[in-house]
Parts: C-alpha cells; structure tokens; sequence
C-alpha cells in the first residue's frame, strides 16, 4: 500500500472497529439510541425472533465484526460490514428512516474501501516478504 495511505487506513481502522463493537454493545443497553425502533415492520414480522432476542443477535454479530476489524481480520470484518451495513439500511428504507438509510450506504461503502485498503497492505507484505527471501537454485540430479 502508498506509505500516504497508511494513516487514512488506520483511522478508518479503528472507526470502524470501535463504532461496530460500541453500537454492538450498545444493543443491549440502549444508551446511544432505542435501537429497536429502527426495526422495519415488515421485518418485525418476518423474522422469526422477538424483537429483545434480535437485538441481542445483531448486537453479537456488531460486536464481533468490531473485533475482526480490530485485530487480525480487518479485511474480513469490513467486508462484513459493508454487507451488514447495505441490509441495516434495506431495513431503514422498509421503516422510512431514509436519511439514516442514506448515511449507513455511505458507510457501507467506506467499509468496503477499508477491506479494499486491508487486502492492498497485505499484499504487498507478502510480495515484499518474497523480495526479502533469498532465492536459491538448486540444482537437481
């Protein structure tokens, strides 16, 4: 990866990270939003959980794409996230929270940037791990 874009990466790193595991945790308190009320209609009557049970589901889930994201699967975590991401705001344009709706595209789309930027860095240390190697030839009978 360009040096230049080893901080940007980084910071969407850790953003990323922390806002996944903070709102995953968060599910089960409440303390930053009622997130409950954001669950679609039509997805409160398709889903076969009750709506506490769900929340405590997609609150794991956050939570462990934050702490892929954070430690050694950072690509894996943001490909997640982009995914999960694209379905929360399926699920707001169902309940008419568009502007959120809007807003978690944008950040779906930032996710998957981060993955793109994770799967560039380990890329290249791989290739220059193969640069770093001696090559030896041997000769063979």
């Amino acid at each position: 990866m360009i040096t230049r874009l080893q901080n940007p990466a980084l910071a969407l790193r850790i953003a990323f990270g922390l806002m996944a595991a903070l709102a995953g945790l968060d599910k089960f308190f409440n303390i930053l939003a009622d997130w409950g009320s954001y669950v679609s209609p039509v997805a409160a009557q398709v889903l076969p959980l009750p709506l506490p049970m769900l929340m405590g589901v997609v609150g794991v889930v956050e939570f462990a794409v934050g702490v892929l994201i954070l430690t050694s699967w950072p690509a894996i975590g943001a490909y997640v996230a982009s995914a999960w991401l694209l379905l929360v705001a399926g699920n707001l344009v169902l309940g008419g929270h568009f502007d959120v709706a809007v807003r978690d595209v944008v950040l779906a789309i930032a996710a998957f940037t981060l993955a793109r930027l994770m799967e560039a860095r380990a890329s290249q240390r791989v290739e220059s791990g193969a640069r770093l190697e001696p090559r030896t030839h041997h000769a063979t009978a």
